[in-house]
């Protein structure tokens, strides 16, 4: 139950739809019991072992008051010995009874669909806001085909989980007692033995059903293996046409197809089983039933007719299909308690980058930044260790030094992508960890080496995050990072989609449009993380004339690799091992002959 509770936990806010639901189902069920009880008095009308009833009997909550009264109406239609209008009566009552019963099981799926469809959107939405609140620290640990799975075949697996727990929960336990209270008023003695026989199965199918949990656990876990795998295959074509990795790729991508396959089909039979399993053992109950009821039939002890008989069994078969869909209900509800499980790891997971209960907000950048005896560990081991420094507005201070070195860790740290674990980095004074997380960042312009941009148009890139931007203030940032041109040679100029990670254009065309959008943003704080370390050298020149034009009048911290592009820095901090080992200018440097002088000579040998 506690497993059924986490699931219906997402159908809280469709409450009137749950209620319509169940109150349809209801209906469904008593007008299904009531078509079935009329094939006692159709069976005794037929055999002749009906006796006429010519005055209304007097009301009283029992069996025989409403067989008499049906019996009273039905008399009415036997004209002598012609029982033709009696059987015609029957036959219409049937069939407007399992229409209604028919139309109001429509009417509880109408209203169910809204809940399911409803629910699943609420899912995905609240994952997907999870994802963008949680911190880039926990992406580093978790595969993107395993997120992209728990937003697809988990949240689809919740949604038939819900509706088969509902059904489990109202409207299969309702027809069942209400069967139940039925077969009681037509012979209690036969009833008990079927409760002694039922519970076996339940045991039987309860033990199938947690099985299947633990095989539906490993099945989806190597969904999002598999996602994971497809989506770096994706991703990496190039290199593996390039190593002619095709033979070697496709091996590797089958054995793991093959080990889903198989989970699939371990799960697959066992959440087969149980209906069966469920039918046949609600045969023996039958053959049981059949066994005990005839011998009270044959004993003649007056409780039970022969044509009650057959319509005690006619309406227990019809308990076989709500059992049947309680059992089917469990095997979907542990696979989906499955997948809820694996939904909140996603939901409950700790956001280490949070904001104080009442956050100062600044209205603007007036003074500088300051690093003050900073230390940074992703893990146990420092990768930064005691970094001092500070950047006044409007200086530009470069980070240089072997890779591995810190010099992306201590850019992270500033808009807060990570928090230090020691030491303190302030905007004017304050404690970057007393903003507001959007407030800090608002500040702040990031163009990194790899050019991130979205399948979308080279606009709607630009003007990415900025709803209100006008065509000519787009226009004008393309012009100032050195992309009007190229953009105007496109099929459909700033409407021209660029395709998935902008891969329709070139390196130093893409890079420009990330500059182009940092200029539009027009922040007084930039972080360039050697935004041109991957071009060609006549790309490079176009993309530093557009980074010129974007540092000027700003503040920047600049990672660099080429040293020839920070030269002109207020100050070059060389960081090896996490450490600042060499500051100050260009000239200052190279004339220290240390660490930087090394890295000098080696790029202008290059």
């Amino acid at each position: 139950m506690k497993k059924l509770k986490k699931i219906l936990q997402y159908a809280a806010p469709y409450k009137r739809f749950v209620f319509l639901n169940i109150v349809f189902n209801i209906f469904a069920v008593v007008f299904e019991l009531l078509s079935l009880l009329l094939f006692i008095p159709f069976l005794s009308l037929i055999f002749g072992t009906m006796q006429p009833v010519l005055e209304k009997p007097q009301f009283a909550f029992t069996k025989e008051y409403l067989e008499n009264l049906f019996t009273y109406y039905l008399s009415q239609q036997i004209d002598g010995t012609d029982k033709t209008g009696a059987l015609v009566l029957v036959c219409i009552l049937v069939a407007a009874l399992f229409f209604l019963k028919n139309l109001f099981r429509y009417l509880a799926l109408y209203f169910i669909s809204g809940l399911r469809n409803g629910v699943v959107r609420d899912i995905r939405q609240k994952v997907y806001a999870k994802i963008l609140s949680l911190p880039l620290s926990f992406f580093s640990n978790e595969r993107k085909g395993d997120i992209i799975a728990r937003l697809t075949n988990d949240v689809q697996e919740i949604e038939w989980s819900i509706l088969t727990g509902i059904e489990m929960v109202f409207r299969e336990p309702i027809a069942i007692l209400l069967s139940l209270t039925v077969m009681i008023m037509i012979s209690p003695s036969l009833t008990l033995f079927a409760f002694i026989l039922l519970p076996v199965s339940g045991f039987i199918i309860g033990k199938i059903g947690k099985s299947l949990r633990r095989t539906s656990t490993k099945g989806q876990n190597k969904m999002g293996e598999l996602l994971s795998f497809i989506e770096e295959t994706i991703g990496g074509l190039r290199i593996i046409k390039a190593f002619t990795a095709e033979d070697y790729i496709f091996k590797k991508f089958k054995d793991l197809n093959n080990e889903y396959k198989r989970l699939l089909l371990k799960m697959s039979r066992k959440r087969d089983l149980a209906s069966p399993v469920s039918e046949f053992l609600g045969a023996l109950v039958m053959v049981a039933l059949v066994w005990y009821g005839g011998k009270l039939i044959l004993k003649n002890q007056g409780e039970l007719s022969g044509q009650e008989f057959i319509g005690y069994i006619i309406i227990f078969s019809r308990l076989f299909p709500p059992v049947k869909g309680i059992t089917s209900a469990y095997s979907n509800l542990q696979r989906g308690a499955a997948s809820a499980d694996r939904i909140s790891e996603i939901l409950q997971a700790k956001n280490t980058i949070t904001e104080v209960e009442n956050p100062k907000t600044v209205k603007e950048f007036t003074d500088k930044i300051e690093y003050r005896n900073v230390y940074f560990a992703y893990e146990n081991e420092f990768v930064l260790k005691d970094i001092s420094f500070t950047l006044q507005k409007g200086q530009t201070i470069a980070l240089v030094g072997e890779s591995g070195g810190g010099k992306s860790t201590i850019a992270d740290l500033l808009p807060r992508f990570y928090d230090v674990t020691k030491g303190v980095i302030t905007l004017d004074g304050i404690d970057i960890r007393q903003l507001s997380i959007k407030n800090l960042r608002s500040f702040m312009g990031i163009v990194t080496q790899e050019s991130i941009l979205f399948n979308d148009t080279i606009f709607n890139n630009i003007a990415f995050g900025n709803e209100k931007v006008t065509e000519e203030e787009v226009i004008n940032a393309a012009k100032i990072a050195n992309a009007h041109e190229f953009i105007m040679q496109l099929p459909n100029g700033y409407q021209t989609n660029i395709g998935d990670r902008g891969n329709k254009l070139s390196g130093g065309q893409r890079q420009r449009i990330s500059i182009a959008r940092a200029i539009l943003k027009n922040p007084p704080i930039l972080i360039l993380d050697e935004a041109t370390s991957a071009l060609d050298t006549e790309s490079e020149k176009l993309v530093q004339e557009a980074l010129n034009k974007l540092m000027k009048n700003r503040t920047s911290l600049v990672i660099a690799h080429r040293l020839s592009t920070i030269q002109h820095a207020d100050e070059i901090l060389v960081l090896q091992k996490g450490e600042i080992v060499e500051r100050g200018s260009h000239q200052e440097l190279l004339a220290q002959k240390g660490v930087y002088k090394k890295l000098h000579d080696l790029q202008s040998f290059a």
